[in-house]
């Protein structure tokens, strides 16, 4: 558990200094926009705004995570980083589509800039999104809120890559419809991204059985386990990210005593825990009862 929770700690940490570099590339790009003239400095600097409020909510949602079970939370408040998730998600697609529809106001208005403002600003923003990208990378390979939080970081410094392609073209060659044409590119790739990241959260959401597991396949190993007859009721769904839960009716092909029974429900639990990762199991041990048998039912008893 302290291992856990010092990691918790640590990306709590990897947040906050994500979120300072974020609010400093937001200011520094406003003024820039100011001083330039340049709307692709300012959509970049509410892009990175997006982002700062993206790992805020990422951030509450890592702490509500940690916070202890009652009466009232029997889950905790578990749930808090996918709700997170779905917040960013959304805001991800919202930004995105503020960007297509910007770029294509832009191509229809070329107007010329101070080039120089926009590539030292994005620049900095490449730099400070680079190393907020290598903090949270880790991270985002095993928690939906991270990878959203890290999806925006990423999309941000691809769109800053792409305003200084474009300054550069706009100081060297005077080529200003560049610009515009590479964040459609991006506002294209955000949308996809987020899109897919928002299903992924919705999947969560509605206690969807996980990708990586066949309900079937758990039956299979279940049944081989000695005095198991049959599983059967199944419910499968992920609380959050990390906890799978999983819970059915055992059915025995004998009577036997209960120190018995909790030994095969121990072995039970270790077999979905070891090959299906599944965290919590809940197991409810049947002995000639007659009930529907089949696999995933819609009734309660």
């Amino acid at each position: 558990m302290s291992h856990d929770h010092s990691h918790s700690n640590l990306k709590g940490i990897k947040l906050i200094l994500s979120i300072i570099l974020n609010i400093g590339i937001t200011v520094a790009q406003i003024y820039g926009s100011i001083m330039s003239g340049s709307l692709s400095l300012l959509s970049d600097a509410l892009h990175n705004f997006s982002d700062v409020l993206a790992l805020v909510v990422t951030f509450i949602g890592n702490k509500l995570t940690q916070s202890k079970f009652s009466k009232t939370k029997t889950f905790g408040l578990k749930r808090a980083e996918i709700l997170a998730a779905l917040i960013n998600t959304t805001t991800l697609i919202a930004i995105s589509f503020i960007l297509i529809k910007e770029s294509i106001f832009r191509f229809q208005n070329i107007q010329s800039i101070n080039s120089e403002w926009v590539i030292g600003l994005s620049l900095l923003s490449i730099l400070f999104n680079g190393i907020s990208v290598l903090l949270l990378h880790k991270d985002s390979h095993d928690n939906l809120n991270i990878k959203s939080a890290y999806l925006h970081l990423l999309t941000d410094m691809f769109s800053s890559v792409a305003i200084l392609l474009g300054g550069l073209g706009m100081y060297y060659f005077q080529i200003f419809w560049l610009d515009p044409l590479l964040t459609i590119i991006i506002g294209i790739y955000l949308m996809i991204s987020g899109v897919q990241l928002f299903f992924e959260t919705i999947r969560v959401l509605m206690q969807f059985t996980p990708n990586n597991i066949d309900i079937e396949k758990v039956q299979n190993e279940v049944k081989k386990i000695e005095c198991i007859e049959n599983i059967h009721h199944v419910h499968l769904w992920k609380l959050n990210e990390n906890d799978i839960y999983f819970e059915a009716h055992i059915d025995f092909n004998k009577d036997i005593l209960l120190s018995e029974v909790d030994n095969i429900l121990k072995m039970v639990r270790d077999t979905l825990n070891k090959k299906f990762k599944i965290s919590h199991t809940t197991l409810q041990p049947e002995f000639a009862i007659n009930d529907s048998k089949s696999l995933i039912s819609d009734h309660d008893h």
